[in-house]
């Protein structure tokens, strides 16, 4: 089966191009994408990062306040969260709050961004979506694990804007389909994977997005647009788009890595970091220590990237939850490597060792096997739902809350401390393929927590 391949520019061609941007030959650069190389403030190299088209129509949060009624909380003595009295004060004022010493931390709740997408999700889509409008793709391909909050989120995205979803998810169809998964299969053209050929995820996304193009479609990655709406002037891209129009192939599909883990999903990050660091809000000179769970790592990375980058006091702590400190640190290096790649910026005058890296890596508190719950794990969320309509589920936004918990308690210690802040990414759909793996646990919460 024959297949024709976009003519984007090769590797050389762009290095070229980039070449002759920065040393101010090339004409016309599009500059809602590219960076100049020309010595810019934090904010207005920010500004300029910053200045495309985006997924989300605001980078809006709601924050709201988490109040506590011990000065002490010691999850290390494990002591049982319900035994600590909770209030959440939703609409909190920020100019009393941020120096006020008090039992609290603020939590980001970007799991309100979207009703079926996760919020770290949205936040990786931002930067990725209007690319893939902007050169008329019709089909992404990606790919994740049967309960993959990443394939959800690139279906829901996707049909939201035309585009043809298809999603190829490790393993056997569920018996009972729930969760993410129900929403990857109603929204998505979902096709399951022998976990053998799952294994080479490059050549398993590559087969099937060539039998998706036929004869006369055409395949990409990701990459290839990325680097061409970089590189290309806006005379070039115009012509590029116009072409796949005018050629007459029925499809042009791009494939996605799983998780959407690239230099691109760090845009929405700093974006979220921009926000926040408004005045009105959180501002720029309090020391705060912003807190995350970590799956691929991509979501810390992007928060510590945007307030280096907007020279924020702010210090994130991701909590590990699915690879080594190993695997974080090299997933950091090389994000931060192609973020300097792709835009021009010089992270070494901004820390003095960058093997020491951005992103406080820390081990939950209860270490454990990627996707176990523990006994307890669920009455807990279950008393953090009642006391403050917060959901955290098990898995990850339970290990960022009791991060924040603890860390509360040590900057209180402190003189000076520095405010907590918790990113809320999501996980409500989660707990409902939860609930069939783990149908003991879930069964003790018909009875309530004791009083």
């Amino acid at each position: 089966m024959s297949m024709k391949v976009e003519s984007f520019p090769s590797k050389r061609a762009i290095s070229a191009i980039k070449r002759s941007f920065h040393s101010g030959h090339a004409l016309n650069v599009s500059k809602s994408q590219c960076v100049s190389h020309v010595k810019l403030s934090d904010e207005e190299f920010v500004s300029k990062l910053l200045g495309r088209r985006w997924t989300l129509p605001s980078p809006d949060a709601k924050i709201h306040q988490i109040m506590l009624s011990a000065s002490k909380v010691s999850l290390q003595e494990s002591r049982p969260l319900s035994d600590i009295s909770l209030w959440n004060n939703t609409n909190p004022c920020f100019s009393q709050a941020m120096v006020e010493k008090d039992d609290s931390f603020f939590i980001v709740r970007d799991d309100l961004l979207h009703p079926l997408i996760n919020g770290n999700k949205a936040r990786k889509l931002d930067g990725l979506i209007p690319l893939l409008e902007d050169h008329s793709v019709t089909d992404v391909v990606t790919c994740g694990g049967c309960q993959s909050a990443h394939a959800a989120a690139v279906a829901v995205s996707c049909s939201e804007r035309g585009l043809k979803p298809h999603l190829l998810l490790r393993g056997e169809q569920p018996e009972i389909l729930t969760g993410y998964n129900l929403i990857s299969t109603v929204y998505g053209n979902v096709t399951y994977v022998p976990r053998s050929l799952y294994a080479n995820r490059e050549k398993m996304l590559k087969s099937h997005a060539d039998y998706l193009a036929g004869s006369n479609g055409n395949v990409l990655w990701f990459d290839d647009i990325l680097e061409a709406s970089l590189s290309q002037n806006d005379d070039a891209l115009n012509l590029l788009r116009k072409d796949a129009h005018r050629s007459g192939h029925p499809r042009k599909i791009v494939i996605v890595n799983e998780g959407a883990g690239d230099v691109v999903a760090l845009l929405g990050l700093i974006r979220l970091v921009q926000y926040l660091s408004h005045n009105h809000l959180l501002g720029k000179e309090r020391a705060l220590k912003l807190v995350v769970d970590a799956g691929t790592g991509t979501t810390a990375v992007g928060l510590a990237l945007g307030a280096m980058c907007l020279g924020l006091p702010w210090e994130v702590t991701a909590v590990m939850l699915a690879d080594t400190i190993h695997g974080y640190r090299h997933q950091e290096k090389r994000l931060i490597s192609s973020f300097k790649t792709h835009f021009d910026f010089h992270i070494d005058h901004f820390i003095s060792d960058i093997d020491k890296g951005i992103v406080q890596w820390v081990e939950r508190s209860l270490p454990r096997k990627f996707g176990n719950v523990l006994e307890g794990e669920l009455e807990a969320c279950q008393h953090i739902a009642q006391q403050t309509g917060i959901l955290v589920d098990p898995v990850y936004t339970l290990s960022a809350w009791e991060m924040a918990m603890s860390l509360r308690e040590k900057e209180a210690d402190g003189e000076g401390g520095a405010k907590v802040v918790m990113l809320h990414t999501g996980g409500t759909l989660g707990m409902f393929g939860l609930a069939q793996r783990y149908k003991s646990y879930f069964s003790k919460l018909k009875v309530g927590p004791s009083s």
